[in-house]
């Protein structure tokens, strides 16, 4: 037996393998990945044998002011010094409401009122309520490659059959448009029985794709001539991660409802928002004894309100969306003067620090021969190796995007440095430079193929 074999046995007779998930211990184990931390902070993760690794993931835009960030840590502690009522949920806790104003006010337009929840997920569920409480229609419609998360209701709003394939029936009265297609989204609503259309104002697992500003206002004015509701999910896009508040911003939207969560409370507690007009509000808790019919265990706890508070709080004393917008900006000028020259680099793209670096099939024969080799074996084993070069040679964490795998996606905490962002395209560079160059490349990535057949 060698030493990777008895490391993988080990690994898989962990308490989480046994107890908790051991396809994903397998899947960590192959990529070189299963690695233990010690230590997070900002942008830098610390393993306990001592390798230090840069965040480029942000736990797919959750840490959005860094791991850790004293400050978020430190209200959390007060909180919990004081003894307070976190999880009463017979009282109205004043600081939700003081969390709610800030968000109210920094998202502008009609947002007026904010159901709090746990997750990203649970906001879209709360959404498809809403809307059919509204405008009492059943359909909702979203945008082909959209991903909005993995409980059924938000599951049926997604195009993908990898992430819906086997989970039975799912929600009916659901369709989805082409993104970018004006045409096909009126088509539908000229039917007049969409509720909603729930989409992202920049699709993010779909390779950070970033639609023209014309096409999300001309999708607004239609649903306000139709009278569908206009639904931002800005999971990943929020909270300053493409420069202003809400990527809304940015294209001078004012929807309906928005889906706020992952970076919301400094990546330490679970939480999530959902953004609303009041006539929408009015809709749902209509009188005296419909006051609750829509809430969640978790909503509205003190831990995850001040981690909220504290969060907006560090955004703004330390102006990280200017940071986002500038420092990403920088980012995609490096990326495309270090990688320009080599042929599988199509484009270097995204908006603030949500970005993504697409590859393609490379034109000469024999990289191209073992390309498709290992293409053949999975779709994602090109972009996986990426990831796993990066991770084991050069000490970077990142990811190829859930519904497109030719896409790196490069979204580091918005406290990124610019010393930290050379070392990544220098890192990124060196890796696409031996992709290029090295047959050894190619050949371990056939090697790792058959063990995952295997696996």
């Amino acid at each position: 037996m060698g030493i990777a074999d008895l490391a993988d046995r080990e690994a898989l007779a962990s308490p989480y393998a046994r107890h908790v998930n051991p396809q994903w211990i397998r899947v960590l184990e192959l990529l070189g990945m299963n690695e233990e931390y010690a230590r997070c902070e900002g942008a830098v993760l610390s393993t306990r044998d001592g390798r230090r690794i840069l965040d480029f993931l942000s736990g797919y835009c959750v840490h959005n002011v860094g791991h850790n960030h004293p400050r978020v840590v430190g209200a959390i502690k007060d909180e919990l010094d004081r003894h307070g009522p976190a999880m009463l949920q017979s009282h109205a806790p004043e600081l939700a409401g003081e969390l709610a104003a800030r968000l109210c006010a920094r998202a502008g337009g009609r947002l007026a009122k904010v159901f709090f929840c746990s997750s990203g997920s649970e906001g879209i569920e709360a959404v498809i309520k809403f809307a059919r409480a509204h405008t009492r229609r059943e359909g909702i419609l979203c945008a082909t490659g959209a991903f909005h998360g993995l409980t059924c209701g938000a599951l049926s709003l997604m195009s993908n059959p990898f992430w819906r394939d086997g989970f039975g029936p799912l929600l009916p009265h659901t369709a989805s448009v082409p993104f970018g297609s004006v045409e096909a989204l009126e088509a539908q609503l000229a039917t007049k029985r969409v509720a909603a259309f729930v989409v992202e104002p920049i699709q993010a697992e779909s390779g950070i794709r970033v639609p023209e500003a014309s096409y999300l206002q001309s999708a607004e004015a239609l649903c306000r001539r139709y009278r569908t509701l206009f639904v931002l999910d800005e999971v990943q896009t929020g909270l300053h991660r493409t420069g202003p508040f809400l990527a809304a911003h940015r294209f001078g939207l004012e929807p309906d409802m928005v889906v706020l969560a992952k970076a919301l409370s400094g990546g330490l507690v679970p939480s999530g928002a959902v953004l609303l007009t009041d006539a929408i509000y009015h809709s749902v808790f209509s009188s005296l004894s419909r006051a609750f019919v829509h809430t969640s265990t978790y909503s509205e706890n003190g831990l995850a309100v001040r981690a909220g508070l504290a969060t907006l709080d560090v955004l703004e004393d330390e102006r990280l969306g200017e940071r986002a917008h500038q420092a990403g900006q920088h980012l995609r000028d490096r990326l495309r003067q270090r990688l320009g020259s080599y042929e599988m680099v199509q484009e270097v793209r995204g908006a603030g620090l949500l970005c993504g670096v697409e590859f393609q099939a490379p034109r000469s024969l024999a990289r191209r021969l073992s390309f498709e080799a290992f293409t053949k074996i999975h779709p994602g084993m090109f972009g996986q190796m990426l990831v796993m070069r990066l991770f084991r040679d050069e000490n970077i964490l990142t990811q190829i995007c859930g519904n497109d795998f030719l896409v790196l996606k490069v979204a580091p905490p918005l406290i990124v440095t610019s010393g930290q962002i050379e070392e990544f395209v220098e890192a990124l560079g060196v890796v696409v430079e031996r992709m290029h160059s090295s047959t050894a490349f190619w050949n371990e990535a056939l090697v790792l193929g058959r063990r995952a057949i295997g696996v």
